[in-house]
């Protein structure tokens, strides 16, 4: 029989009351459910633990098994601690995958207020695409996950935010200045500048769009690159209306009709995974944008 942590705890108590009776007591077992025990970490070990029947003095091999059960039995305790402090605080991490757009523009105030509440919850973020966050999300290697999805298309989630997919392109440059000349904002005035693609390109039902990804050479996913790529001169490209509502400085942003395309940002999780009071009060705190 394998030494068991029970039977350092029970010689632990009854080498601390010193007989059996007082270890029974503490313990809430009977003096022979204890005694049975002792023989049976004895028998294990191969010698004797106590000098006498009486229990009240240790042998050294007792001696010495009475420190290690002591360390053993405290180590157990501070682990059950700990993890019932765990459960019952909001103490913990909270992993959130999240689209780029998602990570510039929706996640810094949600962060804000939640900290204010819960300043002790370490928070990691994954910058990636809707396909890495599905896949992170079913894997458990994320506890919630912030999507992009076309208004219509079937998709994960609850819907906290919606906006229009627009170009991005320099302020002045033959986009911006096509259209200071009168002409109509199609999709189509992408072709004059470099495509910088990225996924949400793919959410545009146009055929133009299409033919420019065929060709294009250059794709980032960081909205922060994008828009430095574009503030340089490197091409245009297709992001959401949020994410650039303080109008940077040197961009311009246009939302074509043909089609008018609507972005959702989609919070998803788990259904059947057991979220800590730290993940809970997070998923709550990405509630729809207005």
């Amino acid at each position: 029989m394998a030494v068991k942590l029970e039977m350092l705890r029970v010689f632990r108590v009854v080498a601390e009351q010193g007989h059996l009776t007082g270890a029974a007591s503490v313990l809430g077992r009977t003096p022979s459910a204890v005694s049975m025990m002792l023989a049976q970490l004895e028998d294990h070990i191969g010698a004797p633990l106590f000098e006498t029947d009486r229990k009240n003095r240790l042998t050294p091999l007792g001696q010495l098994v009475l420190e290690e059960s002591s360390r053993a039995t405290d180590a157990f305790a501070r682990s059950v601690d700990a993890i019932g402090r765990h459960a019952m605080s909001t103490a913990g991490t909270v992993r959130i995958a999240a689209v780029p757009s998602a990570t510039v523009t929706l996640l810094p105030g949600i962060i804000t207020a939640y900290r204010r509440l819960r300043p002790e919850v370490r928070l990691e973020i994954s910058d990636v695409d809707s396909a890495a966050v599905r896949r992170r999300v079913m894997l458990d290697e994320a506890d919630i996950g912030i999507l992009s999805a076309a208004v219509g298309e079937p998709a994960d989630g609850e819907v906290i935010l919606e906006d229009d997919l627009g170009i991005l392109c320099r302020s002045a440059g033959p986009i911006d200045a096509r259209l200071a000349e009168g002409m109509e904002c199609q999709w189509d005035l992408l072709r004059l500048e470099p495509l910088i693609a990225n996924p949400l390109c793919q959410l545009v039902d146009n055929p133009c769009i299409a033919a420019l990804l065929a060709a294009c050479n250059l794709e980032a996913r960081n909205t922060t690159a994008l828009m430095s790529f574009v503030r340089n001169g490197l091409g245009a490209t297709i992001l959401p209306s949020s994410a650039i509502l303080d109008q940077p400085e040197g961009l311009a942003f246009h939302a074509p009709k043909d089609p008018q395309t609507r972005r959702q940002l989609r919070k998803m999780r788990r259904d059947q995974s057991h979220f800590s009071p730290a993940v809970s009060a997070f998923w709550s705190a990405l509630r729809a944008v207005d």
